[in-house]
């Protein structure tokens, strides 16, 4: 999973390819940026809740692609495949922006965190690339979900046995 996010990164990289800043980005900058994302990661969550699809697909890039079977490839792809999700009255899911960071050139970003189904409980997480467009908007380029693992637990091994102690003492050295 952690292969696929880094190649989706690189991936955006160069296709974002935007001009590193003149002077390494300060703390300060990094936190202002994820703050921003993470904001705009809780408002695309939000258009989910409100029923919102028109406002979803605002956040949606032309080239995004939501990974799946089968992924879903352009604005078009991805709208078509989530109106669905948008009838009813009631939300089927909802998510939340968890962990945000920030490349220093401050156009890409990556977000996740835990998605819930509709009676709260956690169901998944989600993985999401943003990238800053030019019109200085973030939008989704990559998005993809993983169920949470119900694995059991695997039994801890046993501690090996201690050496019984010798009913006789060791016989000296030499003897």
């Amino acid at each position: 999973m952690i292969r696929s996010l880094l190649a989706a990164l690189v991936l955006a990289t160069a296709l974002a390819s935007p001009a590193l800043p003149a002077s390494p980005p300060t703390p300060a900058m990094l936190a202002a940026q994820a703050d921003e994302v993470r904001a705009t990661e809780a408002a695309f969550a939000r258009t989910m809740a409100d029923r919102d699809f028109a406002a979803f697909a605002r956040f949606v890039a032309p080239d995004a692609v939501f990974v799946g079977e089968p992924a879903l490839r352009g604005v078009a792809a991805v709208l078509a495949g989530w109106k669905p999700l948008f009838e009813g009255p009631r939300a089927a899911f909802s998510w939340e922006p968890g962990t945000v960071e920030v490349l220093g050139s401050g156009g890409l970003a990556m977000s996740y965190g835990p998605v819930f189904n509709a009676k709260g409980e956690r169901t998944s997480t989600f993985y999401s690339i943003w990238r800053r467009e030019r019109d200085g908007h973030w939008r989704i380029i990559f998005d993809h979900g993983c169920q949470s693992c119900r694995c059991a637990s695997a039994p801890a091994p046993a501690p090996a046995p201690a050496p019984a102690p010798s009913p006789e003492p060791a016989p000296a050295p030499g003897s």
